[in-house]
């Protein structure tokens, strides 16, 4: 990829991004393969969900080429006690614990990569190719020349606690081989006294074990599961290949809804992957779905960021059914902390809805809480689900307007990072949401017949808090016309990129200046402060998603392509990441949201206005001829939204509705159409 140079005003320093190395390719199917050829030592970790399981996979090779394959496989139903985040059960597997294999009576050695016979004549296992479609494939050879070819999928189950990996044996040869898997059954059981509701169980075992006679070119193929129970004496039958094509139709749902069409391959396949990864990660519980960030920490349970304001807009969108689901249960657990003497809703509700978080105080929860339930009423477009959140969305932006302080502005105890950098006291970020939620509620308002008076209050209270925002915040920082994050503090944040997601354009060309200049932009996305190390995705997709909404659009696409193809195609793929070095970029599943909403809200500049209403302001970038959103579910119709490069510098906009509807508009490169279905 070709270096790119930014001035960057005030400055005249210089961001470059440099040209990437591709590990990964794309392949027809739309999956995403390393094919092994030098490069390494190389190790990579990838998580996968279903409603009751997370597996979380660490795979690899040393220097020499020897496979590692580590798994921890997360049951978030399954919980100790006393009530907490991290309360759920897991476990972890190395290769070592797998039951032994044989081809022709000869133990296949994981370890084993040098020519030739082992000891005790072992076969050899050379890693050929790692897969990632949903489903984990890694392709391998035993024996020197070899015998067989060794497929190896990983993957969850779909609706059972429980995750499989199944390993099919090719015969290459001309001759009959024989494959052997031995019997194996390992169980450990929890703490009688601190399990909750009972003992658990953690079972690792074979489904198939035996000898099975291979003829040329036929495969045969065994499984080991991991599953936890409370019934381990009374274990249902399980069918791998069942299971297997039930993860295989979940994936090919979710790539079926709201499809992104582009001449950017690596744009649209970063797409999909991230759809997936947002939407897999939902727990049945016993509160009802429950959306979670994963990464090993965070299962049954729900935050005011994660949930209520990254993933549940983008829910709105993809005609997800258990993806509103769990938007509409997320929302109506925040609902239940709803109070008369305004005491804040927790940040995090917990063990499956049975215990709260709230270790950072007021975090600005009620503006993101507001923020986000607007945007998703207003956008899934029924009025009874509408219905059912104004009472929360009128209470957290009550709250708010209580915390407003002598300045005119929110204040709050903390912001999403908890305090990890800090926050003053009111930060730009509460103060953003809420002005945004204001605007979203008068608009929501409207559509369910509140008194006027009520919405145009909303709207005057909106318009006083962006001329504070403005007195409070903006500011010569570094050197850049942005915002000072909050009061105090004379160094650049990431969080300044915030004003131009909600349409505030008031100090965008210094505030894209700084976003793009040395002090923030690093190889990985936007530093959170300047001058420091650490990194989070959110921030970096929030200020993509920002620069699109202001028109740059070139120097915006410039940089999202840098980004996705460095999540898809390098080092650590396929999904954005939560942050480092902070839980070494785990892929936390709400910032695939915030990923998938760079081209709803940034690149075709949807922005709802009522339930079958929005505006659009699509950027399509010179060098394309066309774009399309496929099968948008939102404002209660299914549609394709299509861009195309008309006559006279107009872009040509057209909405299809399902069942053949179609409406046709020329618009002006830059200007908002006014959309209703």
């Amino acid at each position: 990829m070709a270096a790119f140079f930014y001035t960057t005003g005030f400055t005249r320093a210089q961001t470059v991004l440099p040209a990437q190395q591709d590990r990964w390719t794309i392949q027809d199917n739309g999956s995403i393969r390393w094919d092994v050829s030098g490069r390494l030592p190389h190790t990579d970790h990838i998580e996968m969900s279903g409603e009751k399981v997370s597996i979380w996979v660490r795979y690899g090779l040393d220097s020499i080429g020897r496979s590692n394959v580590y798994r921890t496989v997360v049951f978030p139903t399954f919980r100790m006690t006393p009530d907490g985040t991290r309360t759920h059960i897991s476990a972890s597997f190395t290769d070592t614990e797998l039951p032994k294999m044989y081809v022709n009576n000869r133990l296949v050695n994981m370890e084993l990569i040098k020519n030739g016979p082992g000891r005790n004549g072992e076969l050899s296992y050379n890693v050929k190719s790692y897969d990632q479609s949903g489903i984990m494939h890694i392709s391998a050879q035993a024996g020197t020349p070899a015998f067989v070819n060794i497929e190896r999928t990983l993957y969850p189950s779909v609706d059972k606690p429980m995750a499989l990996e199944t390993f099919t044996f090719k015969n290459i040869t001309g001759q009959p081989v024989t494959v052997t898997m031995e019997y194996l059954r390992k169980e450990v059981r929890t703490d009688a006294k601190r399990s909750k509701g009972s003992q658990h169980s953690i079972i690792m075992g074979s489904v198939k074990e035996g000898t099975e006679t291979v003829a040329p070119g036929q495969s045969v193929s065994f499984s080991v599961f991991y599953l936890a129970t409370d019934t381990p004496g009374n274990l249902a039958a399980i069918d791998p290949p069942a299971e297997e094509n039930a993860r295989a139709q979940r994936v090919a749902g979710i790539k079926e809804k709201l499809q992104l069409e582009t001449p950017d391959k690596i744009l649209n396949t970063a797409f999909a992957f991230a759809k997936l990864r947002a939407t897999e990660s939902i727990f049945k519980t016993k509160g009802g779905y429950m959306h979670g960030p994963g990464g090993l920490a965070y299962y049954a349970a729900i935050w005011a960021n994660d949930q209520a304001e990254y993933i549940n807009p983008f829910f709105a969108f993809l005609g997800d059914q258990t993806g509103n689901l769990s938007a509409m249960n997320a929302y109506r657990h925040f609902a239940r902390f709803m109070n008369d003497n305004y005491k804040p809703i927790p940040s995090s509700i917990v063990a499956e809805g049975d215990a709260t978080w709230h270790g950072a105080k007021d975090r600005g929860d009620q503006a993101m809480i507001a923020y986000g339930a607007s945007r998703y009423a207003l956008t899934f477009g029924n009025v009874d689900s509408a219905k059912v959140l104004w009472p929360l969305i009128e209470w957290c932006l009550e709250y708010s307007r209580r915390k407003i302080n002598d300045q005119g502005v929110v204040n709050s105890d903390s912001d999403e990072l908890e305090n990890r950098f800090s926050a003053g006291k009111a930060n730009l970020s509460t103060n953003i949401l809420y002005y945004d939620a204001l605007r979203s509620a008068s608009m929501l308002g409207r559509q369910l017949g509140k008194p006027a008076s009520q919405t145009d209050t909303y709207l005057k209270q909106a318009a006083t808090l962006r001329t504070n925002i403005e007195k409070y915040f903006g500011a010569n920082v570094e050197g850049f016309d942005t915002y000072r994050y909050h009061e105090g503090l004379e160094k650049l944040r990431a969080w300044i990129c915030l004003p131009l997601t909600v349409g505030i354009m008031d100090r965008k060309e210094g505030t894209i200046q700084a976003l793009f200049s040395p002090r923030l932009w690093t190889a990985d996305g936007l530093a959170t402060e300047a001058g420091k190390g650490t990194f989070w995705d959110r921030s970096t997709l929030y200020a993509l998603r920002g620069v699109l909404q202001a028109g740059e659009t070139e120097k915006a696409m410039d940089f999202i392509r840098y980004y996705s193809r460095r999540r898809l195609l390098g080092e650590h793929v396929p999904y954005p990441v939560e942050a480092y070095p902070e839980g070494n970029q785990r892929h936390l599943s709400a910032e695939s949201g915030l990923y998938c909403r760079i081209y709803l809200e940034g690149l075709f500049g949807i922005r709802p206005t009522g339930f079958t209403a929005f505006d659009c302001t699509p950027r399509l970038p010179k060098d394309w001829d066309h774009m399309a959103l496929r099968k948008i579910s939102a404002f209660g119709q299914v549609f394709d939204l299509e861009v195309a490069r008309g006559s006279k510098g107009k872009l040509d906009v057209t909405v299809k509705k399902d069942g053949g509807a179609v409406k046709k508009y020329a618009i002006k490169d830059g200007a908002t159409l006014a959309v209703k279905l």
